[in-house]
């Protein structure tokens, strides 16, 4: 059997000293010693197949090195991906280990799952929901640095991350203003949540910066539900004086736009156009024509979390930050100039 390379074999074979390798191979102390020097150390170090023994060096700091990520459905949605993948990124360039727990929205098991994480040590937990939201965060985090993710919190001593729900609503105004529309409608998600509040706004901001007013009568809410889009567009669309655009609150409500427009026999974008929120792409590239919509940066959320953690815990006193992420337009084909 091989055996093991350690640090001193390393010194050895670089010239150095033990402590020279340790600082070049460690993130938080390789600045102390010269480039050239740290670069020819892990150069050696990987011809000679060796590793840094992580849990010594998180007994030595009083770290596990480890993260925990607690959300109640998350892991169950068609977005966990981009954000446990944003998380888990930033955790790894960073040397640690990022450990999910998912409690199905079972207060309970949330609670045993935050415990079992304490038990496990972890240095710090991010606490994440599916959608943005206000959250009271469960009293046995006290005890742990958090970070709230999409969500927002009732302690501003937590830092928190959310999307600009402000800023899709406005970008998504900007984008049919631009293509010459200005007879728009909103169909919005009936529930009292940020982004229902947030989105509305933006889009009334933007309509208003160009002299455009959102008429009562052009705004509609619903199930924020394919079939929820549907009723309330085939209520819009069938009207006298429809609108020429619809902004729907999330890319299932759209989908459900696009259904109620064939079925009144109006082609999108032809007759109609329609934007949507999510960029869920089972969707959005599945509609024909392809939706344009607001992506919600799930993946850029989920790094901010780790990232911010990880700073608050090497600076327990730097400034708690709620950081609103921007929601990038992804251009399809559902938009086009009005007729006439």
């Amino acid at each position: 059997m091989a055996t093991k390379v350690n640090i001193r074999d390393v010194a050895k074979a670089a010239g150095v000293s033990v402590t020279t390798v340790s600082h070049a191979l460690s993130e938080a102390h390789s600045s102390r010693v010269n480039a050239r020097t740290v670069e020819h150390i892990k150069a050696v170090a990987g011809d000679l197949g060796y590793a840094p023994n992580r849990l010594a060096s998180g007994l030595r700091n009083q770290r596990s090195q480890i993260l925990g990520l607690v959300s109640d459905e998350i892991t169950t949605t068609p977005f966990a991906g981009a954000m446990i993948q944003g998380a888990q990124d930033a955790a790894s360039e960073h040397g640690h280990l990022l450990m999910v727990v998912n409690s199905g929205l079972d207060n309970e098991l949330e609670l045993q799952e935050i415990r079992a994480l304490q038990q496990h040590q972890v240095d710090g937990i991010i606490y994440a929901r599916m959608f943005n939201q206000q959250v009271s965060v469960p009293e046995e985090l006290q005890a742990v640095p958090t970070i709230v993710l999409d969500a927002t919190s009732d302690n501003p001593g937590l830092s928190s991350v959310v999307p600009d729900e402000f800023g899709a609503g406005d970008s998504a105004a900007e984008l049919l203003v631009r293509a010459g529309h200005r007879t728009i409608a909103m169909i919005n998600n009936e529930d009292d949540i940020p982004a229902a509040h947030g989105r509305l706004a933006g889009f009334r901001a933007g309509l208003d910066r160009h002299g455009l007013q959102l008429p009562e009568e052009f705004l509609v809410a619903g199930h924020p539900s394919t079939a929820g889009g549907r009723e309330a567009a085939l209520e819009l669309l069938s009207r006298q004086e429809r609108p020429t655009a619809l902004f729907c609150f999330n890319d299932q409500m759209a989908m459900g736009a696009y259904q109620a427009a064939g079925h009144l026999g109006l082609g999108v974008p032809a007759d109609v156009s329609i934007v949507g929120v999510d960029n869920l792409e089972l969707i959005a590239d599945g509609l024909w024509p392809g939706l344009s919509t607001m992506a919600l940066p799930h993946y850029e959320m989920g790094r901010w979390a780790v990232l911010k953690l990880l700073s608050e815990l090497e600076n327990p006193g730097a400034p708690r930050s709620h950081e609103k992420i921007p929601c990038p337009l992804v251009e399809r084909e559902s938009v086009a100039p009005p007729r006439g």
